[in-house]
């Protein structure tokens, strides 16, 4: 599905729903109410597209807001500003609240498994690593924080440690990613924990609900996706594909952000193409039998696009 099938569905939706009641395609803001036949028919037809319900109704909101804002209904203008979709003031490095920031563009984003993976990429050159380490044994997972750390050393590589954020903190690690899930979870003490530790913060989402939770955190980087189907977990939400992704990365632009998801060799340029800064592969990696040969040509692509 591309990005002007979605506008082309949704604003004909609106249309409709528009004139039933109006008899024309635009109409003063202050007509605009809770039951706003914009808000009801964006939502409607953003389901019918496929968005789960929480999505559509951050979109029908978020259309309707920019209707107010610019006093007429503009049937082309797919909602891309933040403040439509009630988020704060961007770049959010300039809040209070923020997460230290990281590089614009991370580049190649290597999701990894253990600390030896981590080190055989990040002296491949690769220099954005993320230790995804899943153990319930505390001893283990301590001993390969600290093993992915030492690793990086001397290399560039910028390592983000996926889930274990007080092992991180200790480690010293330069960063730490949270899934949706795990960020909802945390107390705010916690996160404050973690804020004032200057360790930089990368959050997954999934969706428009997502990125508007995520941004409430002002964390240094978002990842996007699923763009693509993946078998490394379960998604609550189908593939998200290179149009939405676009749209994510219009409305998200005041963060660095991550393509993530099914993301392979062939699939990255258009990955890239839709204006995120980085990539995030797995099976690209660690499934190809020659590694950092496959590092390269992905790098490669990454530069190209740079």
């Amino acid at each position: 599905m591309t990005a002007m099938t979605d506008a082309s569905n949704i604003t004909r939706a609106i249309v409709a729903a528009h004139a039933a009641r109006f008899g024309t395609t635009s109409h003063a803001a202050d007509s605009f109410t809770s039951d706003d036949p914009i808000y009801r028919g964006a939502k409607q037809a953003c389901g019918t597209l496929g968005f789960i319900d929480i999505d559509a109704e951050c979109l029908a909101r978020a259309w309707r807001a920019q209707s107010e804002r610019n006093g007429r209904f503009d049937a082309e203008a797919w909602p891309d500003t933040p403040a439509d979709f009630g988020l704060r003031s961007f770049p959010p490095t300039r809040r209070n609240d923020a997460f230290p920031p990281c590089p614009e563009k991370l580049g190649l984003y290597a999701v990894l498994p253990d600390a030896q993976w981590v080190g055989r990429m990040a002296r491949a050159g690769v220099p954005t690593v993320q230790l995804r380490f899943k153990s319930d044994d505390v001893g283990a997972i301590e001993h390969e924080v600290q093993a992915a750390v030492e690793a990086v050393r001397g290399t560039g590589a910028l390592l983000f440690i996926n889930d274990h954020w007080k092992n991180a903190i200790a480690a010293r690690a330069y960063g730490l990613h949270l899934g949706q899930e795990d960020l909802d979870a945390l107390a705010p003490a916690e996160l404050r924990t973690i804020r004032d530790s200057g360790i930089r913060l990368g959050v997954s989402t999934h969706g428009y609900a997502e990125m508007l939770r995520a941004d409430l955190a002002s964390p240094s980087y978002i990842a996007m996706g699923a763009v693509y189907p993946t078998t490394l977990k379960r998604m609550a939400t189908a593939p998200q594909g290179v149009a939405r992704l676009a749209a994510y990365a219009r409305l998200m632009r005041g963060y660095p952000q991550v393509g993530i998801g099914g993301v392979d060799e062939e699939r990255m340029p258009e990955v890239l193409a839709t204006g995120v800064g980085s990539v995030a592969v797995v099976r690209a990696l660690v499934a190809d039998p020659q590694p950092e040969e496959a590092a390269r040509r992905l790098m490669a692509i990454c530069n190209r696009s740079a």
